[in-house]
């Protein structure tokens, strides 16, 4: 069901994030860290948030999936914003110190189907001007902006279905223009987004 939501724009946006405390979970010392950059822009006359295609690639738990760019943290990386930074220039091009830095959002505890240990992703907001040209590389199948409010609205809301070790699965997501299906751990920080951006926001009717 679709909800009915203030417009979402970059000063209330803004405003929001400014007054936010991101949850940060310790670091466990067997945990790898990482970061990733939530990129938003007023576009055409509406609020666009940025995500990429991961290319197909073997071994690689979110091969061919909807995510936002980012990677693990570097031993060169002065702290996980900076990881956020440097991946998003490696991943498509794009110098995010040349964008206004919006703020932490709140880290997230993953672990992949594929490997065993965990996992500590941190989201960094970002705002951007006008519309850059991206430079993707291997990594990178696609980079494709969406629309904030719509999303926001659960207009978008989507249930997949996937076999994992042959038992299928229903899983909930966004379903994209082109056929994008933003679902898993990247859904999960979607709607942790929402719920910063507006405390009363309630997620889709979604399926067990």
């Amino acid at each position: 069901m679709r909800q009915s939501l203030p417009k979402l724009d970059l000063p209330g946006i803004r405003r929001r994030l400014a007054n936010h405390q991101g949850k940060v979970f310790p670091p466990k010392r067997s945990a790898r860290q990482a970061a990733v950059a939530v990129i938003l822009r007023q576009f055409a006359g509406r609020t666009e948030i940025l995500f990429i295609k991961r290319a197909d690639k073997k071994g690689d738990p979110w091969s061919g999936q909807m995510a936002f760019p980012g990677g693990h943290l570097d031993k060169a990386d002065a702290d996980l914003k900076a990881a956020a930074m440097r991946e998003t220039k490696e991943e498509i091009g794009l110098n995010l110190a040349d964008a206004e830095y919006l703020g932490a959002l709140d880290q997230h505890c993953a672990a992949p189907r594929s490997l065993r240990p965990n996992l500590l992703i941190a989201p960094h907001a970002f705002a951007l001007q006008g519309d850059p040209a991206f430079r993707p590389n291997y990594e990178v199948a696609e980079v494709v902006w969406a629309p904030l409010n719509l999303l926001a609205g659960n207009g978008l809301h989507h249930v997949e279905t996937f076999s994992f070790n042959g038992t299928p699965s229903p899983f909930n997501g966004y379903r994209l223009a082109g056929g994008h299906f933003i679902w898993g751990l990247t859904y999960r920080m979607l709607k942790d987004f929402f719920r910063i951006l507006d405390p009363s926001w309630t997620p889709p009717a979604e399926v067990d």
